[in-house]
Formats: structure tokens, C-alpha cells, sequence
């Protein structure tokens, strides 16, 4: 007999997390456990204000379909019962974990995917002054790729902070939607002269039709602007590369079929996250595998993990362990 639990867990984060739309100094994940004799599945969540979820909206996503799921709704089925979002992101991979275990067998044989390999993450650096961004970057120089959080005005001053502080790092840009328009040109030509290999989601979604006008010096990733498979092809002369997220794209499920899609236009794939456990992590190391940029660097912000999270060497992940998912 199959039996849902779901939970609301916290934990802190190592100093606080800060981007463009304001800071956080805790994760609040919502985790969904399916039970079916004897055999248990697990999915994890974090719900995201800037696409209207809560934990209690969430919460109640996942508990509205509870006669379904302890009914034996599978992967397919839940595709039709929630919408992409944290909640569905939840239960998918509860679903994925449930089955690998019923069956004796790892979710990338599921998949029909090779196992996973070690994968080198990006580090996230949280947007602030200029000389608290150098002083992080100078604390993290020794990794080999790192994030940047930027906020809007003063950002060229901020990443030539950052880029003087970890002179030997390779470099990705986040800016969360915060350039205006009229700042595009210039702040990548900053990008440009500071070596940054990717600006991820510079233009609001929606208002971004700006970067199929220009000539694109650094690739430019949708995070944003594409949360499922659905209307990708629309993004091909604004965008070069795809962040793929569970909790955007709705579950592991929907994820792989959108990396697919994503792959047959043209786009490169980043493996992006929120920040999260182990547990959100490990089902997106499924993507990472066939990415080209990873930032599954959540555990890594925390000051605690899952006791059996994730192992990282520096910025190696190593794959997860059965007792963790999958």
C-alpha cells in the first residue's frame, strides 16, 4: 500500500545568499516521501517567489493530488495531474527514487543513461560591494569556476573586482534579470574584457528581445525566460545555451525531455539549481552529464548538509549514493 508524506525542512546557509531580488539566510525545501511496500521514494523542492510559489502553496499543490499519488500515479500520469513548478518537481523525483529501488536498479539505467561521472561545479559568489565580492572570490580563487551574482548598477566595477581577485578562475555571470537594456552592450563588453565564458538571464523574461538585435560577444544562457521544453524555439536567436532546473521545469522527467529538445535546436545545457540539499541535487546530476556548464553548488553554500548528502572534492561532485537517491 503506498503512503505519501510530505515535510517542510530548513536549512541554514553558510553567511547568507544574496542576488539581485534580495537575500536569504536559510533554505526551505518541501520534501515529498512515497511509501509502497516497504520501499521508500524521495523528492525535494525549494519554492521560488519569483514564479508566485510559497511553502504553503506548494504544500498544498502536492497534497491536492495525495488521493492520486497513494492511488499508484506514476511519472507519466503526475505530468498531467500538476503543472511545471516545485511541487511537481517534488513528487516526480519521489517517483524516480520509488522506482529505482523497487526495480534494483539506479535511475540512469532508467534513464538509459551511462553512470554519472565526477563533475566540476561552479561555486556561486553572492552579488555585494565590489570589495566584499573581491574578498569572496579571493577566498574561493583556488576553484576552478565561478559564479557571479550581479545586481545592475555597478556591475562592471563588482566583476573587475572579482576578476583581480581570482585572476586564474573561469567566470560565468548571473545577473537575474537585472540589466537594463539601454546597459546591455557595455556590461558585456565587460564581460568580455574580464574573460567571463557565459551572462546568464541579463534581460528581464519577457523584455529580453534585445539580445537577438546585438551581436552576442558572450553566450548568453535563458534561465528565466525558459522553464519547460515549450517555447524553446522561440529563443533561438536571443539565446546560445539552456538552464535546465528541476524545480522550474516541474521534475527530472520533464528536465530530460527538455535538455533533449534543447539539444535538438542548437543549445548548449546548464545544470543550474536552487539552493537546496543533496537531495534536489542528485536527480539533476542526470542532466549534468550532459552539460556543458554545471552549477549544482547548493550543498556547498550550506552550513549543513543531508547526513548522507553528496560528496564534493572541492568542486568535484562525486556521484550520489543509492542511500541518498536514485
Amino acid at each position: 500500500m503506498r503512503s505519501l508524506t510530505v515535510a517542510v525542512e530548513r536549512f541554514p546557509i553558510a553567511g547568507k545568499f544574496v542576488i539581485a531580488r534580495g537575500a536569504k539566510t536559510e533554505a526551505v525545501v518541501v520534501t515529498a516521501t512515497i511509501k509502497d511496500n516497504g520501499v521508500r521514494g524521495r523528492g525535494e523542492c525549494t519554492p521560488y517567489a519569483r514564479y508566485d510559489e510559497t511553502v504553503e502553496s506548494v504544500t498544498s499543490q502536492i497534497e491536492s493530488i495525495r488521493t492520486d499519488i497513494e492511488a499508484g500515479a506514476d511519472r507519466m500520469r503526475l505530468q498531467t495531474l500538476l503543472a511545471p513548478g516545485a511541487a511537481r518537481n517534488a513528487l516526480d523525483c519521489a517517483l524516480w527514487d520509488l522506482e529505482a529501488k523497487r526495480r534494483g536498479l539506479r535511475a540512469h539505467e532508467l534513464v538509459g543513461a551511462a553512470p554519472p561521472a565526477p563533475v566540476v561545479t561552479a561555486f556561486t559568489l553572492s552579488v555585494g560591494s565590489p570589495a566584499e565580492m573581491a574578498a569572496a572570490a579571493a577566498a574561493a580563487r583556488e576553484r576552478p569556476l565561478l559564479k557571479v551574482k550581479l545586481a545592475g548598477e555597478g556591475d562592471v566595477v563588482r566583476l573587475r573586482a572579482v576578476r583581480a581577485a581570482a585572476p586564474d578562475a573561469a567566470l560565468i555571470v548571473d545577473a537575474n534579470e537585472s540589466w537594463p537594456a539601454a546597459d546591455l552592450q557595455a556590461n558585456l563588453a565587460a564581460c568580455a574584457a574580464a574573460g567571463v565564458i557565459l551572462v546568464e538571464q541579463p534581460l528581464p523574461a519577457g523584455a529580453d528581445a534585445a539580445l537577438g538585435q546585438i551581436e552576442r560577444i558572450v553566450p548568453i544562457c535563458a534561465d528565466e525566460s525558459a522553464h519547460d521544453r515549450h517555447g524553446l524555439e522561440m529563443l533561438r536567436e536571443r539565446y546560445d545555451v539552456i538552464n535546465v532546473k528541476l524545480d522550474k521545469a516541474g521534475g527530472l522527467t520533464e528536465a530530460l525531455a527538455m535538455a533533449e529538445e534543447a539539444e535538438n535546436l542548437g543549445f548548449a545545457i546548464f545544470a543550474g539549481c536552487m539552493v537546496a540539499s543533496s537531495l534536489a541535487m542528485a536527480p539533476a546530476l542526470l542532466i549534468a552529464a550532459r552539460a556543458r556548464f554545471v552549477d549544482l553548488d547548493g550543498p556547498l553554500l550550506l552550513a549543513r548538509d543531508r547526513p548522507e548528502g553528496l560528496v564534493y572534492d572541492g568542486s568535484m561532485i562525486l556521484p550520489a549514493s543509492p542511500a541518498l537517491w536514485g
